[in-house]
């Protein structure tokens, strides 16, 4: 088969190799027909390994090909996504991937591959950030109430992105209002999820670092901000979190690790960290995935905006540069892996 294999830079070479077999009897394989990308796939080769190829890819959306003997929810013809775990081998990045059965979830019909190929991780990141690390009321949760809103201020920065996207709308599922999103170019996009009527506003961070906080601080009226999703996590947005959270217990959590400089005493933070759907919180990832399958049918949950990049595997070399340079705006980038140069048709 064909793989993409990712190294520092980055450069993409693709090879021929063997089709994967199954790790275990609780893994899938997959046939991808759609894979996705993340920022990650470009930073981590840089940061770990940086000679190594490797198949970054952990967005899959595709058809169930064969199944391990303790599967129990999906068998081989099947539509399907899944995230796959990453930095392990048998990435999304091929013509066929692995993927564990807790971390695999049906594609409803009215879902497209390319629109389901936009959602595992960050729509995982985002179940993990809110409902794991914030402890944010669950959708199902007692004090959740369709008729009464959950009055706690939430701040998303970086809303029109993946993480954000989703996350906002976890957070509309657990009627948690108001809802504070910084945004910039596509900020009517994100305004389209929104309920002014609750308090929910977008602030611009294009005017600027002042007129940001100020129009959180507005946005807030006076209350509290005990509660950050913070989808850039970069030392700009730091230091306008710190300038409006709480120091009595205010908690932002970030979606990438380092130090993080400039919050006060009293501003606690943390990381939140997807992979640990396949460590510690499987459970997690199992229901929530299931959960997001369920949203997707009924369409109160919608996948973030797609942009195909033509040429299947041979477009991850530009979707990964775009990437890098910060050219997504409110998409996601995917490819259809049936473009690849060189596969023959038929073998698929």
């Amino acid at each position: 088969m064909k793989e993409a294999l990712v190294s520092k830079g980055p450069q993409v070479e693709i090879t021929n190799t063997p089709i994967p077999s199954l790790p275990s009897p609780d893994h899938i394989l997959i046939r991808v027909v759609v894979t996705g990308t993340n920022p990650k796939d470009w930073k981590l080769p840089d940061l770990f390994r940086q000679d190594a190829r490797t198949n970054q890819g952990d967005d899959i959306a595709g058809v169930v090909h064969t199944v391990g003997a303790n599967v129990f929810e999906f068998k081989p013809g099947d539509r399907v996504a899944a995230f796959h775990e990453m930095r392990t081998p048998h990435g999304s990045y091929a013509e066929y991937a692995v993927a564990w059965q807790h971390t695999t979830f049906h594609i409803p019909n009215n879902i497209s591959f390319e629109e389901a190929a936009a959602l595992p991780l960050a729509a995982m990141t985002s179940a993990v950030g809110l409902y794991n690390r914030l402890r944010l009321p669950q959708p199902w949760s007692p004090e959740v109430s369709k008729e009464k809103v959950t009055d706690i201020p939430l701040l998303i920065y970086g809303a029109s992105s993946a993480v954000g996207i989703y996350g906002l709308q976890f957070a509309l599922r657990s009627n948690i209002h108001p809802l504070i999103c910084v945004a910039g170019s596509s900020k009517d996009y994100v305004a389209s999820f929104i309920d002014a009527s609750k308090g929910d506003v977008v602030v611009d961070y294009r005017d600027g670092p002042e007129a940001t906080v100020e129009g959180v601080k507005k946005a807030l009226g006076g209350r509290e901000l005990k509660h950050v999703l913070d989808a850039v996590s970069l030392q700009d947005s730091i230091d306008n979190i710190a300038n409006v959270l709480s120091t009595d217990g205010g908690h932002v959590t970030f979606v990438l690790g380092g130090e993080k400089k400039g919050l006060a005493e009293g501003q606690e933070h943390s990381i939140t960290m997807v992979g640990d759907v396949h460590g510690n919180h499987k459970d997690l990832g199992y229901v929530y995935f299931r959960y997001i399958a369920r949203g997707l049918a009924e369409g109160w949950f919608k996948p973030q905006r797609v942009e195909v990049v033509p040429g299947g595997l041979g477009g991850i070399q530009k979707a990964l540069e775009d990437l890098k340079e910060g050219r997504a705006s409110g998409v996601k980038y995917v490819m259809r892996i049936e473009e690849t140069e060189g596969l023959v048709k038929g073998d698929r």
